[in-house]
């Protein structure tokens, strides 16, 4: 019997038994098989991008803000957004680098999008 799935393109040729039907009952379980196999690799895949995304290098370079005190200065180095208005900024007035970096998020998620 020969089992073809039509999504895929994905066939399973098998003669094991003298019947047909145990013989496409079979080839129905290995397609199925394969395929489970194929969507638990997309998973892990996807899930290890997402882990090596979050993870860095630890390099001084991968700072994310600077606090320059003696010019009254914060920098965040993920937006390239400054403020020099330190005092504010260390009493939680963050609220300006809060929507840039959303809206810079906001923007990646769409490049990603339109890429996909």
């Amino acid at each position: 019997a020969r089992i073809v799935h039509i999504p895929t393109g994905m066939f399973v040729k098998i003669q094991s038994e003298r019947s047909l039907t145990q013989n496409k009952q079979l080839g129905i379980a290995i397609i199925q098989a394969r395929l489970q196999e194929i969507e638990e690799e997309k998973q892990h895949t996807a899930v290890a991008a997402d882990r090596k995304s979050q993870i860095g290098t630890g390099d001084r370079s991968e700072k994310i803000r600077t606090y320059n005190y003696p010019q009254g200065r914060v920098t965040d180095h993920r937006i390239g957004l400054s403020s020099y208005n330190l005092p504010a900024v260390m009493d939680g007035d963050i609220d300006q680098f809060i929507d840039a970096l959303t809206v810079a998020d906001e923007a990646e998620k769409l490049a990603a999008l339109n890429e996909s």
